[in-house]
């Protein structure tokens, strides 16, 4: 099962690296992506293991709304808002303004 579920975060971990800067998408979209509609969550346990590895942009991945919901999973206080603002990303009450125009969807963008 440990394999399986390291084979599925290195999936997880290809697509997250290629959002591009400014953008975000969600943990729903990545698994929608990757076939696996009904596991978003297990989306968010290979961002949370993410941290560790300089090269996965996490930041970007946020809630079906727009909600930081991860947030609290980044090392010190207010990273993952300091680093979408630094990308341009207006935050405000943790949740991303303008969500629906800078969403970016695997499913449509990586054809």
């Amino acid at each position: 099962m440990a394999k399986k579920k390291l084979d599925f975060f290195k999936k997880v971990y290809s697509v997250v690296i290629k959002i591009p800067y400014g953008r975000v998408t969600t943990y729903g979209a990545i698994a929608n992506y990757l076939g696996a509609k009904k596991s978003a969550r297990v989306v968010g346990w290979a961002m949370n293991a993410s941290h560790v590895i300089n090269e996965i942009p996490s930041h970007r991945v946020v809630n079906r709304i727009g909600l930081l919901s991860g947030k609290n999973h980044f090392f010190g206080n207010n990273i993952m808002e300091q680093l979408l603002e630094s990308e341009g990303i207006e935050i405000k009450n943790d949740k991303v303004v303008n969500f629906k125009n800078i969403f970016w969807d695997p499913l449509f963008e990586l054809k």
